[in-house]
């Protein structure tokens, strides 16, 4: 990082990040809902520089005080929106509970291989304060506050609104949004200061996708297919973009890192299509599908056709590549979007998934002619599961990836991850041409964890990475 006596956390600019430092631990929620396993969650911290004695192994184990909560994502008090104020420091780990609503708060200044528990915020104060429920998406505010996303109301329903939590003290201040205006569903949102807006997303009914996902749910109208475009400044929803049946699920939503950027990518993970969202001349906001990935056609299955399931979208700092997930068919893709509106596929691996050639599903007809894949082992385990949750270095060489989506959904669609535990891997990625390859070196095998194979999911770093920081 350039010098910069009494700033901030964080860098100056996403340019000034690909600089940092090679990331040396990550932390990540690790899940026990679920797997037949009562014990609490907790966080994993894992020591991921290739020179130390413990590479690859979990080196510290923080269970949270109570069983059933789901840790899910997880955001930081302070990032590189605070870059330009020398009181604010990124110590706080904000560790929200998709299911039992919970929120931790976890001290990874004192020691970052040895988090501690700071403060928890029990259930009913977003319940009572907010009238929200499911927390989801959590990112600092530069002005100090923290603002999570949440999916649904007290009883299970659908509800988008956001909750603001003092940045010193941790407690619920209240909503962000104005009352009355809460989206019907709720999940992401990423936000862009100097254009004064906001995005949201929408997965569903809490109470509807708790333990798996039915389709006729979503004939019901118990998912979502919006964006919700809010106003930075006065919290007001402006705009709403409904995407129809192909913008089904839109889940992860990302800016491009430039802050003067009036554009983005949402993976809508139903029909496995990326949106760009833009602004238009006239100052409203359009989206346009620019990736779609095809069914597949098949047998041995719940149904005759395989959607991908872009779950996890990312980009790299330098606005450069698009990476997603397709959590059912098993693959990891690279687009080169220099080109904005025309992606190019530059980078495919397959990672595990629900075609594998020696499992029970047999593709009739595949519209992109790939062969099914083989299974992956890496240092001899069988990767079970699917790759999911992605988290790429500040340089964009090494992507980070686990394989559990959330324990209801795992429970169904990969029984076998259930009983053996998720696992993090290692991707090599050219990031001058495209291209993507396993770090055979690589693997956390969370089966053999002391409490019994447990689900980890969302990645972290303690400086920071490109779907957390955010600038001004």
């Amino acid at each position: 990082m350039a010098s910069c006596s009494g700033c901030g956390p964080g860098y100056r600019s996403p340019l000034e990040a690909m600089k940092g430092p090679r990331e040396e631990i990550v932390y990540l929620p690790c899940i026990y809902r679920n797997t037949g396993t009562i014990r609490p969650d907790y966080l994993a911290t894992v020591d991921v520089l290739p020179s130390s004695p413990t590479y690859c192994q979990v080196v510290h184990r923080l269970e949270m005080l109570n069983v059933k909560d789901e840790l899910h994502h997880s955001g930081w008090n302070a990032c590189s929106s605070c870059f330009g104020d020398a009181s604010k420091s990124r110590n706080r780990l904000i560790l929200p509970s998709l299911v039992s609503s919970r929120v931790y708060v976890i001290d990874v200044g004192t020691d970052p291989r040895a988090p501690r528990l700071h403060k928890m915020v029990e259930p009913v104060d977003l319940y009572f304060k907010c009238g929200l429920a499911n927390p989801h998406t959590s990112h600092c505010l530069g002005s100090g506050q923290i603002m999570i996303s949440c999916m649904g109301d007290p009883s299970g329903n659908g509800k988008g609104g956001f909750v603001l939590l003092d940045g010193e003290t941790f407690e619920v201040i209240g909503n962000w949004e104005h009352p009355g205006e809460a989206a019907p569903f709720g999940y992401d949102f990423w936000y862009q200061p100097r254009h004064n807006v906001m995005m949201s997303t929408e997965w569903g009914a809490p109470k509807a996708l708790l333990d798996g996902f039915n389709p006729a749910h979503v004939e019901e109208g118990h998912y979502g297919s919006r964006l919700h475009v809010w106003d930075w400044t006065t919290h007001r929803k402006l705009q709403t973009i409904d995407m129809g049946p192909e913008g089904a699920i839109p889940l992860e939503i990302r800016f491009l890192h430039d802050p003067d950027a009036t554009e983005g990518y949402v993976g809508c993970a139903l029909k496995s299509n990326v949106f760009r969202f833009y602004k238009t001349p006239k100052g409203l906001w359009e989206a346009e599908k620019v990736i779609s990935v095809p069914n597949k056609k098949v047998e041995g299955w719940m149904l005759p056709e395989m959607p991908g399931l872009i779950t996890d979208i990312l980009i790299s700092l330098d606005d450069r590549f698009l990476y997603f997930s397709n959590w059912l068919h098993g693959d990891i893709r690279q687009y080169d979007i220099t080109d904005r509106r025309n992606p190019k596929l530059v980078g495919q691996i397959f990672l595990g998934g629900s075609l594998l050639n020696d499992g029970p599903v047999k593709v009739l007809e595949d519209p992109e002619k790939q062969q099914q894949p083989n299974p992956r082992i890496i240092k001899g385990k069988r990767v079970p599961g699917s790759p999911q949750m992605l988290q790429l270095s500040l340089d964009g060489r090494r992507l980070y990836v686990t394989t559990s989506l959330y324990s209801g959904w795992d429970k169904q669609f990969y029984p076998d991850m259930m009983r053996e535990g998720s696992v993090m891997m290692q991707i090599d990625v050219d990031s001058d041409r495209g291209g993507l390859s396993v770090n055979e070196d690589f693997l956390v095998d969370f089966g053999k964890e002391p409490g019994g194979p447990a689900l980890a999911h969302e990645l972290r770093y303690p400086g920071g990475d490109c779907t957390s920081d955010i600038w001004l």
